[in-house]
């Protein structure tokens, strides 16, 4: 079963679609998740940021608008039998912070994967990660159909998946309208080389969920918007990306990287020069994850295909 698509227009063709919304499971289990278009591919990698250098995406992609939540997890374990353990529920037990819209930390890199792999399934395409029947991370082989030799973690069929470490930052730093349209990056995933105001919760421009907060907030309610309209890829929790610590994703229990800091992390830890990694099986009840996809033809795509049709016709006529 396909997924309902729902792209939020403003405006005239001229203007790109806001807002991509996408839906798993079913009934009661049914959630949506939020995602923006990241165009401009090709640009120029950022030399000042970490990994060195950094954010060169050579296609369009999708990533989300927020990072998943609670809610989502939780349902897609219920639907699909997953094998994934919110390992900070109990700590966060009888606090606000284990609201079904709050972000969806103490989970591990491989049981992101296992949600994303769902995600795919779910809508009928190819799983993004290999598990074995022992339930154990795997590489994929050059027999496996969507085998990559650039990148052994993901398959080349799946809609979704982890944003690699590139992906992650240009959604987060990358501004197509800087230097005079140029495009170029910023310090901070609120568009902005100044500190952002740290607040614990809210959506207001230049804000961030950081520098000695409580708890995360609500995963649409967490500081102000990357200029691409991402929300919270600095502060409130850190994120898995799906690239390994040292940039080779070849082997299957390595490192993998963590981006953006969390609610009580300070000034240097959101900063684009930000950039860690953990062991792929360990849980931690600041980090927790994004999903990315491969675009949709975008409605502008369609009207422009369907007026060439008609015009087509027009001339057979």
């Amino acid at each position: 079963m396909r997924g309902i698509l729902t792209l939020c227009i403003l405006g005239s063709l001229s203007v790109q679609a806001q807002t991509i919304t996408q839906t798993f499971g079913s009934g009661t289990n049914q959630f949506a998740i939020d995602f923006v278009r990241i165009g401009n591919a090709g640009n120029a990698a950022d030399n000042t940021g970490s990994p060195n250098p950094a954010g060169s995406v050579d296609y369009n992609f999708n990533i989300g608008k927020y990072e998943v939540s609670r809610d989502m997890v939780i349902k897609a374990i219920t639907s699909g039998a997953l094998q994934i353990d919110l390992a900070d529920m109990t700590f966060w037990a009888g606090s606000a912070a284990n609201g079904s819209r709050r972000p969806a930390s103490g989970i591990t890199w491989l049981e992101a994967a296992r949600f994303v792999n769902w995600l795919n399934t779910n809508q009928g395409y190819s799983p993004a990660y290999k598990f074995g029947s022992d339930g154990l991370f795997r590489l994929w082989q050059p027999g496996d159909p969507g085998y990559n030799i650039r990148n052994l973690f993901r398959n080349s069929n799946a809609y979704y998946f982890i944003p690699t470490v590139d992906e992650w930052y240009k959604a987060a730093f990358y501004d197509p309208q800087k230097n005079s349209g140029s495009g170029g990056y910023w310090k901070y995933s609120t568009g902005s080389d100044n500190a952002p105001v740290p607040v614990e919760n809210g959506a207001l421009s230049g804000t961030m969920v950081y520098k000695g907060q409580y708890a995360p907030a609500d995963i649409d309610d967490a500081g102000g918007l990357s200029p691409y309209g991402t929300m919270a890829q600095g502060g409130n929790i850190g994120e898995w990306v799906e690239t390994a610590g040292d940039g080779l994703n070849d082997v299957p229990g390595e490192n993998r990287g963590i981006r953006g800091g969390d609610w009580g992390t300070g000034e240097g830890g959101v900063m684009a020069t930000s950039y860690g990694s953990l062991w792929p099986t360990w849980d931690y009840f600041n980090t927790g994850f994004r999903v990315a996809s491969i675009p949709e033809p975008s409605s502008i795509s369609l009207l422009l295909i369907g007026s060439t049709l008609l015009m087509a016709g027009r001339r057979k006529r």
